[in-house]
């Protein structure tokens, strides 16, 4: 499962050095899913994504309790097995700690899930990213009178002129690359190399929804892995409490391999040291020995087959 305004695409952008094709060439059955309103995954019965704005009332909560269990019944219908293995990226393994704790009958289903650069805890979050969360209740309030409902979308103005700038030589990459996403995700130039920007911004961003954002801004500034936080008077009505409740991360019982990078600036290290505190069942805990390992390499770095996809391979192969 792929991160925040990502989509499987991110699995098969390095072509043969990806991991879903390593995977495949290796025996595996391979199946990449995508979470409600990236471009793959913009339909519904009677909403309409460009004109409805009730199409984008969710955040990863809705990813986790209604989008990871139809996807992974879907895989365990069409292939008759019981259990899955589970990789994610980022947000993508936000989704299942909130499946975990909210229908823990889905822990059964769940052989191992390997949690590339996971996110949950986001209180040890630096510049620039910090200072956009403080921000983020201003933000909200601005997003919602001018009627933002989708952030970042593939056919969006924004994404085509990143698409159409970004790989000018030399300012392009100093603009979008060093300027923009590195400080987001940590520094990795020897992994991110001019030739794919191209590539990369063709296949992200490719739309998140404002209310995802802004919660995971209420987890980091409330430093607290909860439900969507919509004030008192409406959380009364949602949840019978004035604050929302917090997702029981003992109910995890899935076994999880924790895989994480010293220079991510967003799956920090301080943060998933807290992760592994909570959860019950994890199997694996590993810094990747690459010291520059940033947010990105855990799924487009030129040569994750040597720095990542071992670990990924014992994981498997230890948990078969």
């Amino acid at each position: 499962m792929h991160g925040i305004s990502d989509s499987s695409d991110t699995w098969i952008t390095r072509g043969n050095n990806s991991l879903a094709l390593t995977l495949a060439g290796k025996g595996y059955d391979v199946w990449a899913g995508n979470c409600r309103g990236n471009k793959y995954s913009r339909k519904h019965i009677y909403l309409d994504p460009n004109t409805d704005n009730a199409f984008w009332d969710f955040s990863f909560h809705e990813f986790g309790y209604y989008d990871l269990s139809a996807i992974i019944d879907t895989i365990l219908h069409i292939t008759g097995d019981e259990k899955i293995n589970a990789i994610g990226h980022s947000q993508g393994n936000t989704i299942f700690y909130v499946l975990g704790s909210t229908r823990p009958e889905y822990n059964n289903k769940i052989n191992l899930l390997i949690a590339l650069a996971p996110i949950c805890f986001l209180q040890n979050v630096q510049p620039p990213l910090s200072t956009l969360i403080n921000a983020s209740p201003a933000i909200d309030r601005l997003a919602k009178f001018l009627n933002i409902v989708e952030v970042l979308g593939d056919k969006s103005l924004i994404v085509n002129i990143l698409r159409n700038f970004c790989p000018t030589p030399i300012i392009g990459y100093k603009t979008c690359i060093l300027g923009i996403i590195f400080p987001i995700a940590g520094d990795d130039i020897e992994e991110f190399e001019p030739s794919f920007v191209r590539t990369f911004f063709n296949h992200f961003p490719v739309g998140v929804s404002e209310k995802d954002l802004i919660h995971y801004a209420q987890v980091s500034l409330r430093r607290k892995f909860a439900n969507y936080d919509y004030g008192t008077e409406v959380n009364l009505q949602m949840y019978n409490l004035t604050e929302p409740p917090e997702y029981n991360l003992n109910a995890v019982t899935m076994k999880i391999s924790l895989l994480y990078g010293v220079n991510d600036k967003l799956s920090t290290v301080e943060d998933v040291a807290i992760l592994r505190r909570k959860l019950p069942n994890v199997i694996k805990y590993v810094l990747i020995p690459r010291k520059k390992m940033n947010h990105i390499d855990f799924v487009e770095g030129l040569h994750m087959e040597e720095y990542l996809f071992p670990y990924i391979f014992d994981s498997l192969n230890e948990n078969n």
